[in-house]
């Protein structure tokens, strides 16, 4: 069992009072430095081979057990990113999007040019504990970007930044105690992903297979061959009512300030899966409820974007708002919800084919609207729906106990890292 203690003595330093018995130390004191490469996209043979791969994109706060691309050894060899990465070691995205933000490896990897790769000094710096201090020092690293448009990180600002270090044996003890909280998270990811693999497979075996129809008579659809008895409609016939989101005036800072209410946007939503929404990073106040077009959501909604990044899916598990990226549906019976969610998570090519002529993915409602749904007989649907809704209740269930484990790794990350609370033993 953990031992804590609050600490009572510190001394001033260039980033603040740290423990007396703390040091200030640059990263390039306590770590080896580097950053990788990209192959030439021109030489088909450089890719789609069996490395890991990793892009700044990738780099999330998180932990890299895959890469969305694959380089082969010689792609390797003729760039730049010619060293694999062990696992446990710690990368930070330079630029782009996601400047700043840090992961650390759980699988071999390259990397590319836009990220820097930190592996901590034998019993000097532990990386987990690098991982912990600069996910809490991300603003003030980036302070030090630079760039009008997009912030950027070098590799000389990197080695130069400087941060609060405890003796090693403490900085171990330090991160047992926040990987404690992460080890959680991710077990409660990994049964997710299973549980939400085996609702995709029961779904796709009963309204893409037809596994356990394949003796019934067939008839032609607008969708091809389909059971006789089921039909083509769309989202409209199996929902009571259909909302649109807005944005508020920026502006108006009464729509923003002292805000509790969730509003959702595109970039909390991820692709190919069901999102269970909880809480949103943003909030918008009851003026905005009450002066606005914007709608307040009851539980338990089908919410698709088809802005932007058409075709994710989510259920709010809270009563909450969205931005106008999504079209909501509320469904006439319980049992439409799992069923539709299934559906268009898994039709992201079909969504897209009514996006139309545009510059970027955009479906108007009317357009919406007219996107192709399979209904199936009421029966076949209520059994589909006891058999799933216990999985993704489980879900739901997870989703919730990892917001609370990610708040309570959030509130002692800057009390451990600043050395505010001490971890005496573990």
């Amino acid at each position: 069992m953990p031992k804590f203690c609050w600490e009572s003595t510190f001394q001033n330093s260039i980033i603040g009072k740290i423990p007396k018995d703390w040091m200030i130390r640059k990263l390039d004191d306590i770590s080896e430095i580097s950053s990788g490469g990209t192959p030439s996209r021109k030489v088909k043979e450089y890719w789609d081979g069996t490395i890991n791969w990793l892009k700044s994109q990738e780099v999330r706060r998180a932990f890299v057990y895959d890469t969305e691309e694959k380089i082969s050894v010689l792609g390797m060899n003729r760039s730049s990113a010619r060293k694999i990465y062990p696992p446990d070691t710690v990368v930070l995205a330079l630029y782009g999007a996601t400047a700043g933000e840090v992961a650390l490896l759980k699988t071999s990897s390259t990397i590319n040019q836009a990220i820097a790769a930190l592996e901590g000094r034998i019993r000097e710096c532990n990386n987990h504990f690098l991982f912990y201090s600069l996910m809490q020092n991300k603003e003030r690293l980036l302070l030090e970007t630079t760039g009008a448009a997009q912030q950027n990180l070098y590799l000389k600002m990197v080695k130069e930044f400087t941060i609060p270090l405890p003796s090693y044996e403490e900085q171990c003890r330090v991160a047992s105690v926040l990987s404690w909280f992460d080890d959680l998270i991710e077990n409660k990811k990994r049964q997710n992903e299973v549980l939400e693999k085996t609702a995709m497979a029961i779904f796709k075996s009963w309204f893409m297979d037809f596994e356990p129809f394949k003796d019934e008579e067939f008839v032609d659809s607008p969708l091809g061959k389909i059971p006789k008895g089921w039909y083509v409609g769309t989202l409209k016939e199996v929902s009571q009512d259909i909302v649109g989101g807005s944005t508020p005036l920026k502006r108006e800072r009464k729509y923003w300030d002292n805000a509790v209410i969730p509003w959702l946007t595109n970039k909390e939503v991820d692709y190919g899966r069901i999102n269970f929404v909880f809480d949103t990073k943003e909030k918008v106040s009851k003026f905005a409820l009450e002066e606005t077009n914007l709608k307040l959501l009851p539980e338990d909604c089908l919410i698709i974007s088809f802005t932007a990044s058409v075709g994710k899916v989510a259920i709010n598990k809270v009563p909450i708002t969205t931005n106008q990226q999504f079209i909501s549906f509320i469904p006439k019976a319980n049992f439409y919800l799992y069923y539709t969610a299934l559906y268009f998570a898994l039709s992201k090519e079909l969504i897209e084919s009514y996006s139309g002529a545009t510059p970027f993915d955009y479906i108007t409602m009317e357009r919406a609207l007219q996107i192709p749904l399979l209904i199936p007989p009421t029966s076949v649907l209520q059994e589909f729906n006891q058999l799933v809704s216990p999985l993704f209740l489980k879900i739901a269930l997870n989703q919730k106990a990892i917001l609370v484990l990610q708040k309570a790794r959030d509130a002692l990350l800057p009390l451990l890292i600043f050395g505010r609370l001490r971890v005496e033993e573990i």
